[in-house]
């Protein structure tokens, strides 16, 4: 078991404070009302510029731009947020990081930090003061935000869960009394929904969050991209027979899913076509919130599970990473900083993770508490997404090597590729092993 899954936190009066009420305007523990506050003084005439992924929950752009509107407030600071699909996000960032001109402050993706790290402002200051302040940063953030153990490169913004969201009545149908916990009970259910006429599905095209459960498949029967040593071992044993369960699994998917992007399976589910997909808490929030009868009628009917436990035994979760990155040429690094500070303050934040109706789950341990979890026991499973998630990069170390294989989507398509047919199994590892090499020989 890796360490990302099974790191905790020594207990301590942080992370005794961070089991205070978050968001019920209750106060806070000592150790929080006592924590010395940082503040960065804007330059003069300081206007700002955010680039970020488009919502996906409308909660989630209307809390965070009434935030927004908030520190214009407080500091006199304009700034104007620019809204992109994250397929779109990672190609504007990069040109950006490259010409040295563009957003001030870019929310995008996994490891794209790593992929520029010079180019990036350190915020090591500004991510020490919060991560004492709010009970620590979780391991995972630290190894996508602090690859070499001392510098952030920027500040983690959360993650979108990729769980399992599937129709109770359905599954029932199909002989299931509860979801399986097992990938052997999760094929039987995925070929029994197919003989009932219900099928499943899950994206196997380019899509930056929902192809995630591609690294669940490989990483469930032991299989990884690289070693400790970040020597590229995809073409193994373990990925093989991956490989093979994802094909029968891939057998019972509706017709279609090798060309979904990100949009496709939330449409698909919410159309009735599919009752099982991976997907982050956005679909049950559009079931909740929409203006359809029928489709609000369908919210009482979805539930959410964790992935099931492969071979190895151990909880293997694949989740989309959100980063916030301040770019070095920025002419306004104080007032960057201040604006990341304030969004990541309790008064901030927590009102933004509800209003995304637990869209993002945190990635610092004290808005576990959130009010967000527990007004709705089905949004619980999302709140610990960040706690357990695995890097993509496993069971290497982060940099410029990872960032590139993610970006590509090598082990995407390497299941797509072995899925559908179009290569051997076999054939699809050797295709993977070698476009890996080519960013770890770099």
């Amino acid at each position: 078991m890796s360490d990302f899954n099974r790191r905790k936190f020594l207990e301590s009066s942080a992370g005794v404070a961070a089991a205070a009420t978050v968001g019920t305007g209750s106060a806070l523990f000592a150790p929080f009302a006592q924590a010395q506050n940082l503040t960065f003084k804007p330059e003069k005439g300081a206007k700002l510029r955010v680039l970020r992924w488009s919502r996906f929950v409308q909660g989630d752009i209307d809390a965070y731009m009434a935030n927004v509107k908030k520190f214009t407030e407080a500091t006199g600071v304009e700034v104007r947020v620019d809204n992109e699909g994250w397929e779109d996000v990672r190609p504007k960032a990069a040109v950006a990081a490259n010409t040295g001109a563009g957003p001030d402050i870019i929310l995008s993706t996994n490891d794209d930090a790593n992929l520029y790290p010079d180019k990036l402002l350190d915020v090591t200051d500004l991510a020490e003061y919060l991560g004492k302040k709010y009970g620590g940063w979780y391991p995972a953030g630290e190894a996508f935000m602090r690859p070499d153990g001392k510098k952030w490169l920027g500040l983690p913004l959360g993650a979108s869960g990729s769980l399992i969201v599937y129709r109770e009545s359905m599954v029932k149908a199909a002989g299931f009394a509860a979801f399986p916990k097992t990938t052997d009970d999760f094929l039987k259910l995925y070929k029994a929904l197919k003989e009932k006429g219900t099928p499943g599905g899950m994206a196997l095209g380019n899509a930056t969050g929902d192809s995630t459960w591609c690294n669940w498949l490989i990483w469930s029967h032991g299989g990884k991209l690289v070693d400790k040593t970040n020597k590229v071992v995809i073409d193994s044993p373990e990925t093989l027979k991956a490989l093979e369960y994802g094909k029968e699994l891939y057998a019972n998917f509706i017709p279609g899913t090798l060309s979904w992007l990100d949009p496709n399976n939330n449409k698909a589910f919410l159309d009735g076509q599919i009752s099982v997909t991976n997907n982050g808490i956005s679909v049950y929030y559009a079931a909740k919130n929409s203006a359809d009868p029928k489709v609000k009628e369908m919210a009482a009917d979805i539930n959410h599970a964790v992935f099931p436990i492969g071979p190895v035994g151990v909880p293997t979760e694949s989740h989309l990473f959100f980063n916030q990155m301040v770019m070095k040429y920025t002419k306004f690094p104080q007032a960057a900083k201040e604006f990341l500070r304030f969004m990541m303050e309790k008064e901030q934040f927590d009102p933004w993770l509800q209003g995304g109706g637990g869209y993002v789950a945190q990635p610092l341990r004290f808005y576990e508490n959130s009010a967000i979890w527990t007004s709705d026991p089905k949004n619980m499973p999302y709140r610990d997404s960040v706690k357990n998630l695995r890097p993509g990069g496993y069971d290497g170390k982060l940099g410029y090597a990872s960032a590139g294989a993610a970006a590509d989507f090598i082990i995407p398509n390497m299941v797509a590729e072995a899925a559908s047919g179009s290569k051997t199994p076999k054939e699809a590892a050797e295709r993977a092993q070698k476009r890996a090499e080519r960013y770890y020989k770099v």
